[in-house]
């Protein structure tokens, strides 16, 4: 079995570099033309599909050709707390967030009010396992702090330092997906239409 992630297209607030976290922000006019030009990789068109169950994920898997897929709340973006709709510049321009000393945590950073990486991974494998389960590959629409939590199952990531695959955000996680829920990664492919 194989799982493709694709985190959802953009919104006001990502083209604003602001974290969105749990606020449920919907795509904006750029992210509704971005996801309509998006495809899914070879080998997933049929593939059954499960959403966040925030609007931009939601949104995201209707442009490309989901028709009202199940959502799971255990695949919606970490929650950042009192963090949300700010900047991680402006945080870490402020001594009072200790962000810079927040980073430094990896795995078990956790802004004030908020989750950590180490919560997203756990509720991810959760997830997982029971879509391992059903002996199918699935399309995962969710946001990047879940398709982080993904190399951290995949790879081990203990997130310090860069990730330890290179993504962008037009692009999909695909990996292995063994009968216990355990990750293989794959690759990360283009959803951009090669022209």
């Amino acid at each position: 079995m194989r799982v493709c992630l694709i985190r959802h297209a953009s919104t006001s607030w990502n083209e604003e570099g602001r974290i969105q976290g749990r606020t449920d922000i919907p795509l904006s006019a750029r992210g509704r033309a971005q996801g309509a030009a998006w495809r899914l990789p070879p080998g997933f068109l049929g593939a059954a599909c499960i959403t966040s169950p925030l609007s931009r994920a939601r949104q995201t898997a209707e442009l490309l050709g989901f028709a009202d897929p199940p959502a799971d709340a255990r695949l919606v973006e970490m929650a950042w707390g009192s963090f949300e709709g700010r900047t991680l510049p402006d945080l870490r321009a402020q001594p009072a967030t200790a962000m810079r000393e927040l980073e430094e945590a990896g795995l078990d950073f956790r802004p004030p009010g908020g989750e950590s990486p180490r919560m997203v991974a756990d509720r991810l494998a959760a997830c997982l396992q029971e879509l391992a389960l059903t002996g199918r590959d699935h399309v995962v629409i969710t946001h990047k702090g879940v398709l982080r939590a993904s190399l951290v199952l995949a790879l081990g990531w203990d997130m310090l330092g860069k990730p330890p695959v290179r993504y962008e955000p037009e692009q999909a996680l695909i990996h292995g997906l063994e009968p216990a829920g355990k990750l293989r990664f794959e690759a990360a492919v283009s959803l951009a239409v090669q022209r």
